[in-house]
């Protein structure tokens, strides 16, 4: 009786439960309830939920934590964050205002694109970093002589700690970003092995001029993704 009533549900359901909550949740709403999701994945969960339901609204408020569950709550969590809506062509206006309304009292900055833009854009700028931190992480524990290691982890500070906040993070959130996000990642990840490759091969020419021009390039280049 209470989902009969409810003008908008959030799924916020791993990726991979998003589809079976929906259908278990069907036969108890009104048709005109507007359904949206929060999963980091947006076009498998737009061509799975869409044909179910049509006032589905797909959305990713992009406003996460390393640490997960009610604990670590936090005020004003979504405040001048992005929170991303991909309406498709079948879906209402009306259902995409719903959500919106919502979005701007939590004062999120609002993005509209298709979810294959979405996965595209988030594998680079979310899903590559959790990869490569993890990465950067398993790195530094194959050192092999125990007191470096150990000396490594005690000296371990901001830049450590900014560079691998994120692979340290939810393991079940960085799988369902691999599986669900596979292709763009795979794309993403190996135009970053490139970049990795080319960085090698400078310090190994010792092409001290070419690494600092490289170094100038990424710095101007970080202010159009993260302006100070």
């Amino acid at each position: 009786a209470i989902l009969k009533a409810t003008e908008l549900v959030f799924i916020c359901t791993p990726i991979a439960a998003i589809r079976s909550t929906v259908e278990q949740l069907i036969p108890h709403l009104d048709p005109a309830t507007v359904l949206t999701d929060v999963g980091s994945v947006k076009a498998p969960v737009v061509e799975a939920i869409a044909p179910l339901w049509a006032n589905f609204v797909g959305g990713h408020p992009m406003a996460g934590k390393a640490e997960s569950g009610i604990e670590v709550a936090q005020l004003n969590l979504f405040a001048h964050k992005p929170y991303v809506l991909t309406p498709i062509a079948t879906t209402p206006p009306a259902a995409v205002e719903i959500v919106e309304k919502i979005a701007r009292s939590l004062e999120s900055n609002i993005y509209h694109c298709s979810p294959h833009e979405h996965d595209r854009a988030v594998s680079w700028i979310s899903h590559l970093p959790v990869m490569v931190s993890s990465s950067l992480i398993a790195a530094c524990m194959s050192e092999t002589n125990s007191e470096v290691l150990k000396l490594a982890q005690q000296l371990a500070s901001s830049g450590f700690r900014d560079t691998s906040r994120v692979g340290g993070g939810n393991t079940e959130l960085g799988v369902m970003m691999a599986r669900y996000n596979r292709q763009e990642l795979l794309r993403s990840l190996q135009q970053y092995r490139l970049h990795i490759e080319e960085i090698t091969n400078l310090i190994e020419r010792e092409n001290w001029p070419a690494l600092e021009q490289h170094f100038q390039s990424t710095h101007s280049a970080r202010a159009k993704f993260v302006p100070d």
